[in-house]
């Protein structure tokens, strides 16, 4: 089976994160947040995958190569300016076959494909949108069905008038699995939106949806949803291959760790990580390659980078600490702050309210208390 996954946007609603990086090969937990797509299609019977790149397309080869180590093909095409999802879809078309799946590369799930290709194959349709459930529906564009998962229509950000007589929110879960015949409908050379432009185009006309059922689904485009997905991994919420690291202790730590301090699961500690005396870590850290917790520093909710030092006495709560950044002693991050790459965060700041610090800054002692 076939894949084209789009992953040619910037992230910017990830920065800092994605300042240095592009979305697809930022860390999650243990691995390129694109990994876990990848792993979840093989499961499914995908060996052939295509990334439709934009931004940074380079460092995105460099970290996930030709596929081979995960057991499938990677292809890589360029678009050579922005050209929406369906123009990013056209300009891959010479290497598509008869039928393939097409999806959205920010999303972390586990939904259940092969049972949304059974029902593609059993209806006969041109085009099958994979659904999922929300609670509330008005940040969102809503897919109608006929009692046959036929697509009647779109509710785009309804309110609540609109929602009379719906009985269940179902959104697009960015996971489209589509015959050859929907690349006619894209004009070439251009930019396209498949939501706008062509799915309206298929309503009565082949359309089907297939509503998730049990599955995980979230888009991880921001910093607050990055870090409940980490939590999600480390909590086996979400099915992926972290799950068999962590074991039934949900704990994860390298053996050259050294660690004079406490560790609550869930947690991964990854190699070369040091915990000094007194130092409390967890529940739901990931600490990644290389990272130093000074003595009687606290680190809850948290994700802390490659190579970061935490200082001894501070404080990091619910919040991302990115490759490289020092945070020196009694310094105080949490609130949703996220504190870029290489970053120097002097005795005396408190560093909350979602802030966030870019690469290379330097925040003298005491400069913030935010």
């Amino acid at each position: 089976m076939q894949a084209v996954i789009l992953v040619g946007g910037e992230g910017t609603r990830l920065r800092p994160l994605t300042s240095r990086q592009p979305k697809p090969v930022i860390t999650l937990v243990d691995r390129p947040f694109l990994v876990y797509m990848l792993e979840w299609l093989r499961g499914h019977g995908v060996d052939d995958v295509i990334l439709s790149c934009g931004f940074e397309p380079t460092k995105v080869r460099a970290a996930l190569g030709d596929g081979s180590a995960l057991g499938l093909r990677l292809r890589y095409v360029v678009e050579p300016e922005p050209r929406g999802t369906a123009g990013a879809l056209k300009f891959a078309e010479d290497l598509l076959g008869d039928r393939f799946l097409m999806l959205n590369g920010d999303v972390l799930t586990d939904v259940d494909v092969t049972a949304q290709l059974r029902q593609h194959e059993a209806t006969g349709a041109t085009g099958t949108l994979g659904l999922v459930d929300v609670d509330d529906p008005s940040a969102y564009g809503l897919v109608l069905l006929g009692d046959d998962n036929a697509v009647t229509g779109f509710l785009e950000k309804p309110g609540p008038e609109e929602l009379v007589g719906v009985d269940r929110y179902l959104i697009s879960a960015g996971i489209y699995v589509l015959e050859r015949s929907v690349l006619d409908l894209i004009a070439p050379d251009r930019n396209v939106s498949i939501e706008r432009e062509v799915w309206p185009r298929l309503v009565g006309a082949g359309l089907y949806g297939a509503p998730a059922e049990h599955a995980y689904w979230m888009d991880i485009g921001t910093p607050e949803r990055y870090l409940q997905g980490t939590f999600d991994i480390l909590e086996g919420n979400v099915r992926t291959g972290v799950a068999e690291r962590l074991g039934v202790g949900y704990l994860a730590v390298d053996a050259d760790v050294r660690a004079d301090g406490r560790i609550v699961p869930p947690a991964v500690v990854a190699a070369g990580c040091s915990i000094g005396t007194d130092a409390h870590v967890g529940s739901l850290v990931v600490l990644g390659p290389g990272v130093t917790v000074g003595p009687g520093a606290r680190v809850e909710r948290a994700v802390v980078l490659d190579g970061a030092t935490i200082g001894a006495g501070c404080e990091i709560t619910d919040c991302i600490i990115a490759p490289g950044a020092r945070i020196e002693s009694g310094a105080v991050v949490r609130g949703g702050a996220v504190i870029g790459d290489d970053v120097r965060v002097g005795p005396g700041n408190v560093l909350a309210h979602g802030i966030r610090v870019f690469p290379g800054t330097e925040l003298p002692d005491g400069a913030i208390k935010f």
